[in-house]
């Protein structure tokens, strides 16, 4: 195996928190309700493609038609959004920051919406410290779409199978290998940090 000289971050339930149910379990109280709701209205099909780089508006503009009894709630995706990422997961940032710290070439990787992750960079300011950051709103390709990581190691200069990718979806760390990256599933810093001693990178 090539010798790890590149580590990729994933973001979301790496670093940091995100769940929907915090502000809608306030928003449509009733459990089965709420779960009907993002089963076929915000469903996770329909907040990717604001990942992918479709504007809110325009989200909004598709799905209001069809279920005008949810315009309320179908704005409140995005005015609510900011209860979604309540908190860092401080002891997955500790260890990225130990990376950094100890001379290791960190960037990060993630599918995310243009305006929410200028509003999370300026909430949680150690996502300033990596070198540097692909977001697939910004470049309209979403993991674990191959484009996105040939784009990712093209701007950054990684080489491929020198290149670990950390992500809590297995379909992504897939796709990173698909790629030539090396990756592991994350679920968790103490597994992570195990994966890293295993695989020979330096703490």
């Amino acid at each position: 195996m090539t010798e790890i000289r590149h580590i990729v971050f994933d973001i979301g339930k790496v670093l940091l928190h995100y769940d929907p149910d915090l502000p809608f379990s306030r928003l449509i109280p009733d459990p089965d309700e709420r779960r009907w709701f993002f089963d076929n209205v915000c469903t996770s099909a329909w907040n990717i493609e604001q990942d992918r780089g479709r504007t809110w508006e325009e989200a909004e503009a598709e799905i209001i038609p069809l279920f005008p009894d949810h315009a309320e709630n179908i704005r409140n995706f995005r005015r609510h959004w900011h209860e979604m990422v309540p908190h860092a997961y401080d002891d997955s940032v500790a260890l990225m920051e130990q990376l950094i710290d100890g001379g290791h070439d960190v960037t990060l990787l993630t599918n995310w919406a243009a305006d929410t992750f200028v509003e999370a960079r300026g909430r949680f300011p150690f996502l300033e410290k990596p070198r540097g950051i692909t977001v697939s709103g910004d470049i309209r390709a979403i993991k674990p779409e191959r484009r996105i990581y040939d784009h990712h190691a093209d701007t950054f200069g990684l080489a491929p199978a020198a290149t670990l990718f950390i992500d809590d979806s297995p379909k992504n760390v897939d796709g990173a290998k698909a790629a030539g990256w090396q990756a592991v599933l994350f679920t968790g810093a103490e597994q992570l940090e195990a994966d890293l001693r295993r695989l020979g990178v330096r703490l």
